[in-house]
């Protein structure tokens, strides 16, 4: 009898391993099948170092970048947006300068950081370069530039950003610029939603061919923004503010509207944005010190500035904070689905920015986030949705509509 009870043990072991290796299998399977992209992550400040080398691993867990080549390998990710941001300053012409200044800085080390490891990674300017290089076996690295801010007043700017490989651009960052009003600005509204010199920067966007960045913009500016445009919009890393009432996240109404734009939201990964915080804990308090430290980042120096850096990885390892989880994050991506469909959404994680979850630290571990839609039965079809194929189909319509412009030209 004992035998048989044993046996029959041992049988039910063997089954639940393998159920669980064939999980494991087809969750593989149908990530490395997928054109993965991430949207937007910060990494090009770390280009910027000349001690960091990106083409090999900094396991963030001893206190290390999130992303680098090798680890996008390894996660299996095969598209990136690094993003060339620039914080907000006063609005004069010689901030503005130095925004330019930086902002060129960012991309050209991304161009340096690609030419030099051509082995792993390529710039890509289109849909057409991103499955190219993926088939080929390399990293397709997109360029972004966050916060609108380096443009000034000056229209001619957008043009220029676009012919130095930018293909997006967030309208704005944490405070209001000359383009529109943000979602965070301590002061409030400035122009209740786009500026008049904004309502000149989205069609020209348009015509060129740059997706309009929505993330860390107002309501209102928002909404103005879907009024003019004529392709559809992005937002590059956001969640839904129904469930984490964060400023930063859109609203149901403002989902609905970028679905009928036939955009999409890229769901990103900053805690503060899946979860709200606890707001007890040192960790909070040290990084609300940093943050407000950071706001003065266009006054300092660039050594101070790498400095800041500095004190801001150590601090996340000095004091761990308790991060949410894959789990919480799919949440957003389920309410998105069930308000306005599997079309309009993907992911942006805001990697080496603050993104990050407990149980996806880094690019190595984006798989959890295929893992997590499998056990929730999405289908193949839709998770490849997710991971690429909704934002390449926008980027698309965006460089479809630049090229009929140019031909009625």
């Amino acid at each position: 009898m004992k035998k048989v009870y044993f046996s029959g043990l041992f049988l039910s072991l063997v089954i639940s391993l393998s159920s669980c290796e064939s999980m494991e299998q087809k969750v593989a399977k149908i990530h490395n099948d997928a054109f993965t992209i991430d949207t937007h992550v910060d990494t090009p400040y770390q280009l910027l170092d000349k001690d960091f080398d990106i083409s090999i691993s900094h396991p963030f867990a001893n206190g290390g970048t999130c992303v680098d080549f090798p680890r996008m390998k390894e996660g299996g990710l095969d598209g990136i947006f690094f993003a060339a941001f620039t914080s907000q300053r006063e609005r004069t012409d010689e901030n503005i300068l130095a925004a330019r200044c930086k902002a060129n800085e960012l991309i050209d080390s991304t161009y340096a950081a690609c030419h030099k490891h051509s082995n792993l990674a390529e710039v890509a300017l289109s849909v057409e370069d991103g499955y190219r290089i993926e088939k080929e076996g390399k990293r397709a690295v997109f360029i972004g530039l966050e916060n609108g801010f380096p443009i000034g007043k000056d229209i001619l700017e957008v043009e220029r950003y676009f012919n130095l490989g930018v293909r997006y651009i967030t309208l704005c960052h944490t405070s209001n610029n000359d383009i529109c009003d943000s979602s965070t600005d301590k002061n409030g509204a400035e122009f209740n939603g786009l500026s008049s010199f904004g309502e000149k920067v989205v069609p020209e966007m348009n015509d060129l061919g740059i997706l309009i960045d929505v993330s860390h913009i107002s309501d209102s500016s928002f909404f103005d923004v879907l009024k003019l445009s004529k392709t559809p919009v992005i937002a590059s890393h956001s969640c839904a503010r129904a469930v984490c009432n964060n400023p930063r996240n859109l609203t149901d109404e403002m989902l609905k509207a970028l679905a009928k734009n036939g955009g999409v939201i890229q769901m990103c990964i900053l805690d503060d944005y899946v979860k709200a915080p606890d707001t007890t804990t040192i960790a909070y308090r040290k990084e609300l010190e940093l943050r407000a430290r950071y706001r003065n980042a266009g006054k300092m120096s660039k050594e101070e500035e790498e400095k800041l850096w500095g004190e801001w990885r150590q601090m996340h390892i000095d004091y761990p904070k308790d991060k949410p989880t894959v789990a919480d994050a799919v949440d957003h991506i389920d309410h998105i689905v069930n308000l306005v469909g599997i079309e309009h959404v993907g992911i942006g994680t805001d990697f080496d920015g603050g993104g990050g979850l407990k149980d996806c630290a880094d690019v190595s571990q984006m798989m959890n986030i295929t893992k997590e839609l499998v056990k929730r039965n999405y289908s193949e079809e839709d998770i490849c949705k997710i991971w690429g194929g909704n934002f390449m189909r926008v980027f698309k319509d965006v460089e479809t509509y630049a090229k009929s412009k140019k031909i009625a030209g």
